[in-house]
């Protein structure tokens, strides 16, 4: 094995072994619970016609995943095209898949922003936008849920109220957060320093003023995005209604999956408010792709649907929404790449022609 793989394998060993982990538990599943033969049975009645709903509504929640980024880019940077807001969307869609709690998505994505010519400022103040606009909404969907569907999945779901409070809190939490930090730095910091302390004394936080640092920054980071974004109501509405069309869409694939076995009788209603409890509950687990939580999380809320064909849907469902988002990724990383290359050659190009002319 050469030097340079070796320094690959080490570097991503943890996306590896996650990656390991959760094909590991899918395929144990399908083994081990008779789910080569719950597979068989449903290939055969398979609806070719809802199998496409399901592949359009993927395609349609990344090509959202651009445009929605690429509303806000345009509110501050002119000199861009769509091509680009995509690919970058992806490039996020990605890294957040691979990393810890998804947090290399949006780093990623203002690194090749910038290397794609784009202030760095202008960069995080897009990303930050998208990501608390993104935030809120998900929260805002998944309470009118609560109270749309409570007393179903009360009876239908065990210890639902403590995995939906859970949910719920953290994102509100962060959110709550952000905004008071863009009303009052002062207070917000004396906040964080205070309940940092109190970690540190419960043992739960070993190094406070590195983890002040790290968070406070990332506050900024939304404070001067809040500044540079100004006060465009209408734009912030747009945003959020693509937003919301993309949670819904993203949404409507285990529904479009469940059609496909040839099921029917379940309220799409019922299966929407579903998938945004597993979104926004399994994105408390740590583990890159919330490898097991997203898992279990699909089979609470789903097993009751699918029954025999629970693991066969976990298993085409992960395909779809995690697995397909790394391979159709990278490939914008690929083009992201390639972009960023032909555009250093071209410039060096042009500093060649000035220096000749000279």
């Amino acid at each position: 094995m050469s030097k340079k793989i070796k320094e690959k394998l080490k570097k991503n060993w943890l996306v590896i072994t996650t990656l390991g982990i959760s094909t590991g538990i899918l395929v144990y599943s399908l083994f081990c619970q008779n789910g080569i033969m719950t597979l068989g049975n449903i290939i055969a009645k398979l609806r070719v016609g809802w199998v496409i709903a399901t592949m359009a509504a993927v395609i349609a929640s990344w090509l959202l995943e651009g445009f929605v980024l690429h509303i806000i880019v345009k509110h501050i940077w002119k000199d861009w095209d769509y091509s680009k807001s995509y690919n970058i969307g992806m490039v996020g869609v990605l890294y957040s898949a691979i990393t810890p709690s998804a947090t290399g998505g949006q780093p990623m994505q203002i690194i090749t922003m910038h290397n794609m010519g784009m202030d760095t400022g202008v960069a995080c103040s897009a990303i930050a936008i998208k990501t608390l606009t993104y935030q809120i909404v998900m929260v805002l969907y998944a309470v009118i849920m609560v109270i749309a569907k409570l007393k179903y999945f009360q009876v239908n779901v065990n210890n639902f109220a403590w995995l939906t409070v859970v949910g719920i809190f953290g994102n509100v939490i962060f959110i709550a957060v952000v905004f008071m930090f863009m009303v009052s730095k002062k207070i917000t910091d004396r906040i964080l320093r205070f309940f940092l302390h109190i970690a540190n004394k419960m043992k739960l936080c070993r190094n406070p003023d590195e983890r002040y640092e790290q968070i406070h920054s990332q506050l900024a980071l939304f404070h001067n995005a809040s500044k540079r974004m100004g006060k465009s109501g209408k734009l912030y509405l747009i945003v959020m209604a693509f937003t919301t069309l993309q949670i819904t869409l993203t949404s409507l694939i285990p529904y479009f999956i469940y059609r496909s076995f040839g099921l029917r009788g379940a309220k799409i209603s019922i299966m929407i408010a579903a998938q945004v409890f597993v979104a926004m509950i399994s994105s408390f687990v740590p583990l890159p792709g919330s490898t097991g939580g997203a898992e279990g999380c699909f089979y609470i809320f789903f097993g009751p649907y699918f029954k025999s064909g629970i693991w066969p849907a976990i298993i085409v469902w992960r395909f779809v929404t995690y697995y397909l988002n790394i391979l159709v990724g990278a490939a914008s990383v690929w083009w992201s790449n390639k972009y960023i290359k032909n555009k250093k050659m071209r410039e060096k190009a042009v500093f060649s022609d000035d220096g000749q002319r000279h």
